[in-house]
């Protein structure tokens, strides 16, 4: 969590810093995406948590106060980094940093989603390819013992 807010934290000053001093949201591309990227990675990290078979076993509370205060101070930087470029930016740039992040959002999601599917690919293949080999042994064994006992009768 504190990696998260770290990455979040540094990503917010150098947008914040290059719209006061003018310079086009599209020069912070990158620091825009660590920031969504963080964001994200905090609320994710939490919702894991809430759901974790080992907090509900262990009865633990996972209503962490730590992750709350992260996500507020986020919510607090966010909503000056909105008035900033409000303030000190082009017109409509705040719309357009909106649309951004909605858009780095989606593609997110659909990298993750197909991550996971290339996922599940590749362990349906090792799992068909294993059970290949195992029923390939299987058989093998079956005839080789056939064949040993044939001999013996």
């Amino acid at each position: 969590m504190i990696a998260e807010l770290a990455a979040f934290n540094a990503a917010f000053g150098v947008v914040k810093a290059a719209i006061s001093n003018g310079r086009d949201i599209a020069n912070c591309a990158k620091q825009i995406g660590d920031m969504i990227g963080a964001e994200e990675e905090l609320k994710q990290r939490g919702t894991q948590k809430k759901n974790s078979m080992w907090s509900a076993l262990a009865g633990k509370d996972t209503n962490d106060f730590e992750e709350f205060m992260a996500l507020e101070q986020i919510r607090e930087q966010r909503k000056e980094l909105l008035q900033s470029m409000q303030l000190y930016g082009r017109g409509g740039l705040k719309e357009d940093y909106l649309r951004f992040e909605v858009e780095a959002r989606k593609a997110r999601r659909q990298a993750a989603e197909d991550m996971n599917k290339s996922r599940k690919k590749m362990l349906e293949l090792v799992v068909g390819i294993i059970a290949a080999l195992t029923g390939s042994a299987v058989l093998v064994t079956i005839v080789w013992l056939i064949g040993h006992n044939q001999g013996r009768w």
